[in-house]
């Protein structure tokens, strides 16, 4: 049976009275009462496509948002939202009926659907920044937003597969990420749980088999642990409340289908949940668990120092059993407990008269504006459909903790690097950043920051920010902001640089227009896309507003109807796929529609003889023939099967890293020789390393990118000349 078995699917309005009536907050019942019946009124005889009177969703949505906590504006709205988008009823009349407040609410949770788009996927991206423009203004859209989603997941048994698809897709990249970095995990966690029911339903199943299975077993377990620290508190920590906790399918999901690992690897499937009164009793019980049971070590977390972005605040700690059987205890107070469950959403629990103190109100204030702060971000994408993978990038779990130099910690994204940080310390930082230390050592700007580093950001007044930065930093708002500066301080030289590359691509593609047909050909696009002149339009490309491989489709549709001559020869470029990007250039037995990576114990290089590795949830792993880690008869390894046939792409159009050891006679200058050589080649160096050996000599190690072999001959054979070079060895 789901863990969600018991959720009521449809509650009317009886339902909705009982759970306000329960929460003992402060509620106006009265234009509740009023925003039902209107609603009711409205909607008629209008059915769900289950046959249910359509008025009992609104009515669910704000049983969800009651159970929530939020307030009577947010009540309302749930209970109009559908109002305006499916009944001949308008904004205006909402607002005089209700007022001004509730409108807005309901306006910024209803989707357009009046404008025509190219595109599904479009009109999809602009109902996201519709939503988002409004919960800038007011948190509360999305809540109601969210409550609205998570009963239509509740309800969706009786839609097509494939829309029930595409919005579980939908939730597991826009809507979930957001609930988590608001702190709902009620929401988040059965969001997830339902949209994988969906979107993996064999998957979802035998885990959910598996957990029933153990479900007696898990709870006699979890009664003796709760027993043993009853039995060490009870005279000295008051009143301890423990509870059980299951992990959530979703979660258990990634760590065993998409990780390769068994339920049995994972420590913390189950955990035993111990609720204090004050932040000194959380720490005495953690002394109480580490003396009971015996701690794994590098297993504990401290998020009551160290909360996390969603102010979730607990101590986390991994132990065995005296059958050392390993299970996760957190431990945390009341006010942290609801904070955890509800997230931003308390924020009203409080205003309506939750008990709370000032000090976590003002904390919840704080994050609704850094939440606030971040969806402005995402809102600066030029091209809409951005947006979802930047909420991806931004608001997912897995991030990163890194220090100042002066002790403070800062929050971001897992795969961000020193630019993303000095965009976060403040602007003008990132602007002036010219390199940064780690643990007080320099490090190359695309470094990917590791929980606990230390970072340091280098800077000068007179430098500013690289173009290729936009390419290298994770987050949108770093991406933002270089593009906002190059936007404004380089005006000119984006309009240059924005018209040679769209004439290179068109070059490249086929199309012929000449000078004087541009501003005709382009007028509709740059209407479009809100720009005023084609110099704007040109600009946009340059600093990297407009991506042309996400235009050209529409340009070559003009082109089409416009010109008779050379179509066919146009080729439309497709969206490039999401991959590392020395992973292309590969065919695998025919098929290069595969996820790619090549092995660092090899590195290697168009023009040598390859071998493809299947590897376990990470692709095809690519070697050299010649590799050490390769056998030499395939036919007696273990597994022959995992060896697949591949070869290079007659033309890859890719750079690849290759990593280069360098003998010389030391000497003053030789470093200045050799980079200036590899720069008049128009080399790009990752990293340079240099270091003294006996009898006078040195070694140098450099990563540069090539674009095969033979390039990386000749770049050899360039470098031999350099005064005092005796060795250069590929490795």
């Amino acid at each position: 049976m789901s863990k969600y078995s018991n959720v009521a699917h449809y509650q009317d309005f009886t339902e909705l009275e009982k759970i306000l009536e329960r929460s003992g907050n402060s509620y106006d019942m009265d234009l509740i009462k009023k925003a039902y019946d209107y609603a009711e009124k409205c909607h008629g005889d209008q059915r769900r496509v289950s046959g249910i009177p359509y008025i009992l969703h609104p009515t669910s949505v704000a049983c969800i948002l009651g159970e929530l906590g939020m307030d009577t504006a947010s009540i309302c709205g749930a209970l109009l939202h559908d109002v305006v988008e499916d009944t001949p009823v308008t904004l205006e009349t909402i607002s005089k009926l209700f007022g001004v407040e509730i409108a807005k609410l309901i306006d910024g949770v209803t989707k357009i659907s009046k404008i025509p788009y190219s595109s599904r996927e479009e009109q999809q991206a602009e109902n996201i920044r519709k939503m988002l423009i409004a919960m800038a203004d007011d948190i509360r859209v999305i809540i109601i937003k969210l409550a609205d989603r998570l009963h239509n997941m509740r309800t969706m048994d009786c839609m097509p597969e494939q829309k029930r698809r595409d919005k579980s897709l939908e939730n597991m990249q826009v809507f979930a990420p957001i609930a988590h970095r608001l702190g709902i995990k009620t929401v988040k966690e059965e969001l997830e749980d339902r949209s994988l029911q969906y979107l993996d339903p064999i998957g979802y199943k035998e885990i959910e088999d598996t957990l029933l299975m153990t479900e007696e077993g898990r709870e006699r377990f979890i009664e003796s642990i709760k027993e043993q620290i009853v039995e060490k508190t009870k005279d000295t920590i008051p009143n301890v409340f423990i509870s059980g906790r299951v992990k959530s399918i979703n979660s258990i999901y990634r760590k065993t289908i998409m990780r390769n690992q068994t339920i049995d690897q994972i420590f913390d499937v189950f955990a035993v949940r111990v609720i204090v009164d004050n932040v000194p009793d959380c720490y005495n019980v953690l002394g109480v668990v580490h003396d009971v049971f015996k701690p794994i070590p590098n297993r504990f977390k401290d998020y009551i120092s160290m909360p996390k972005p969603n102010m979730y605040q607990s101590l986390h700690t991994t132990v065995l059993d005296k059958n050392a059987i390993p299970f996760e205890v957190q431990i945390r107070t009341w006010e942290m407990h609801y904070t955890a469950e509800y997230g931003i959403a308390a924020h009203w629990k409080y205003k309506l008269g939750m008990s709370g103190n000032d000090k976590d109100d003002d904390r919840l204030k704080k994050n609704i504006e850094n939440v606030k702060s971040m969806i402005l971000d995402q809102l600066e994408a030029e091209d809409a459909t951005d947006i979802a993978r930047n909420i991806r990038n931004d608001f997912g779990e897995n991030d990163v903790y890194v220090f100042t130099p002066k002790g403070d910690v800062m929050n971001l994204p897992r795969g961000s690097t020193p630019i993303d940080l000095a965009y976060l310390i403040h602007t003008q930082v990132g602007h002036r950043m010219v390199g940064a230390k780690i643990n007080g050592k320099i490090v190359p700007i695309d470094y990917k920051l590791r929980t606990g580093d230390i970072c340091e950001i280098i800077t000068q007044k007179s430098e500013h920010p690289n173009r290729s930065w936009i390419d290298i930093c994770k987050t949108a708002s770093a991406k933002s902001k270089i593009r906002q500066w190059f936007k404004h301080e380089r005006r000119e030289e984006n309009i240059v640089e924005g018209k040679q590359m769209l004439e290179r691509e068109f070059k490249r593609q086929g199309i012929n227009l000449t000078e004087d047909e541009y501003p005709e050909f382009f007028k509709s696009l740059t209407v479009k896309k809100q720009y005023n002149t084609l110099d704007d339009f040109y600009a946009a490309i340059g600093y990297g507003g407009i991506q042309l491989w996400k235009i050209m489709p529409r340009i070559k549709e003009e082109y089409q109807k416009t010109y008779a001559h050379d179509i066919e020869k146009i080729t439309v470029p497709q969206a490039p796929v999401r991959r590392k990007k020395e992973s292309s250039g590969v065919i695998i037995e025919g098929n290069d529609d595969v996820l790619v990576k090549f092995s660092n114990c090899c590195n290697p290089l168009p023009g040598d003889e390859i071998i493809g590795y299947i590897t376990r949830g990470y692709g095809v792993s690519i070697h050299k023939r010649s590799c050490t880690n390769v056998p030499d008869d395939l036919s007696k390894c273990e597994d022959p099967r995992r060896w697949v046939k591949a070869h290079w792409e007659e033309k890859t159009g890719e750079t690849f890293r290759s990593t280069l050891q360098i003998i010389a006679n030391d000497r003053t200058g030789f470093l200045a020789d050799l980079t200036i050589k590899l720069s008049q080649m128009h080399i790009f160096i990752h990293t340079l390393n240099s270091r003294e050996v006996k009898n006078g000599k040195a070694v140098v190690t450099v990563t540069i990118d090539v674009a095969g072999r033979d390039h990386l001959r000749g770049v050899i054979s360039k470098l031999s000349d350099i005064n005092g070079i005796e060795e250069i060895n590929r490795i």
